[in-house]
């Protein structure tokens, strides 16, 4: 170990310049010198110079062992990945609330509403460049909010001038699912809705809270938009994402038909602009034009053959089918995609696409859960990003 006394500045500056340090000849290994100094007479520049200068020899030796810069590294990463873990699954990013994408659809109307482009709104989020989109009348509001109170209502039925339903509990497969039969007089019953009223990343609610919210009769968990990047998310006429997942999606549209889309070989702009209301993006699509478009190999990204699953198919012009299916418990095994498909088939439906499943597969009815969900912490709801329902407002 080599002492230096220095007693200036200039004394510090002369040992850095003629690299003080002390060779071991034998190991090879560098010692950094010790440095001492007598602060008498030396200004307050001075000292703090030398402090600096000491600091940077220690910081130097500190880092000549090389599993430091590995522990440090190690660090950093681990903090990297820490913060994107909780950006993706934790930290909501509220973007735009639906209420100021209903009031910017209204103010498209006014000349004086500027787009960037055509149906482009200044907030970013998208309307149609027409007036296709007709919005219901405060006269046809009240008329049926009159016809929903004469509705007859049971524990698996429902019926009113405009919407029937119906629940079915099925057992098959090792499996319990209900399937759910739904008609409406206009395709506008047929809605969908975010959680906190707010599209965003990481904005989620129960499908039970979001259904009585926004006093739904029935609805099921969607598409969790908000667990993703990509993906259209057109939702009642607006449109708040174009970002295309390369994959299946379906849309709906101001007539409540179904159809299948490839995103990608057509934006979400245009497919607003022709009159869709919904675009729904996860897949697989288990039924197109009356066939059964999966096998018993298709599977959504790594899950498990069998799972909890939530599904929606047409079946004729505003007539509508839904399955939900319980899983993972020791009383439900759950579904295969082929499994479900075919139960679509055997129903009638022209077009059926598989929505976001597992823990968050939901069927909600008249204030009651259906199904049994199991979130992997137990019988509990898990938290997602938007429902589809049926209801009046």
């Amino acid at each position: 170990m080599t002492l230096i006394f220095i007693k200036n500045a200039s004394d510090f500056h002369a040992a850095i310049i003629f690299r003080i340090y002390h060779v071991n000849m034998k190991t090879k290994k560098t010692n950094y010198c010790h440095l001492y100094w007598e602060a008498e007479g030396l200004s307050c520049a001075e000292e703090m110079d030398i402090h600096r200068g000491v600091f940077r020899m220690k910081i130097k030796q500190f880092f000549s062992k090389p599993y430091r810069w590995g522990v440090l590294f190690g660090g950093v990463l681990a903090i990297f990945f820490t913060y994107a873990l909780l950006d993706t699954f934790v930290i909501p990013k509220a973007l735009v609330s639906a209420e100021q994408s209903r009031d910017n659809q209204t103010a498209t109307s006014d000349p004086a509403y500027g787009q960037s482009e055509a149906g482009q709104t200044n907030s970013g989020i998208s309307q149609p460049s027409d007036d296709s989109v007709a919005e219901p009348s405060d006269q046809n509001t009240e008329s049926a909010q009159s016809e929903q109170a004469e509705a007859v209502i049971t524990d698996t039925s429902y019926s009113d001038e405009n919407i029937s339903i119906t629940i079915e509990t099925v057992r098959e497969y090792d499996t319990t699912f209900y399937v759910a039969d739904i008609e409406v007089s206009d395709a506008s019953y047929l809605k969908t809705a975010f959680a906190q009223n707010t599209y965003g990343r990481n904005i989620k609610e129960t499908t039970t809270d979001m259904a009585a919210e926004n006093n739904a009769i029935f609805a099921i968990n969607g598409d969790y938009y908000g667990f993703r990047d990509k993906g259209y998310v057109l939702r009642n006429g607006v449109l708040y994402r174009d970002v295309s997942n390369n994959a299946e999606a379906l849309m709906i549209d101001s007539e409540g038909n179904f159809s299948i889309v490839q995103e990608g070989e057509i934006s979400a702009q245009s497919l607003l602009d022709s009159g869709a209301m919904q675009i729904l993006s996860f897949g697989p699509v288990l039924m197109e034009n009356g066939e059964v478009m999966v096998t018993a190999d298709s599977e959504v990204s790594q899950s498990m053959r069998s799972n909890p699953r939530t599904a929606i198919g047409q079946i004729s012009e505003r007539h509508y089918m839904i399955i939900v299916s319980d899983g993972r418990t020791s009383e439900s095994a759950g579904l295969s995609l082929l499994e479900l498909a075919e139960q679509f088939e055997k129903r009638g439906c022209s077009t059926a696409y598989n929505l976001d499943g597992g823990g968050s597969s939901v069927m909600y009815f008249n204030g009651n859960v259906i199904n049994n969900p199991s979130n992997g912490r137990g019988n509990r709801e898990r938290e997602v990003s938007d429902i589809v329902y049926f209801g009046y407002s």
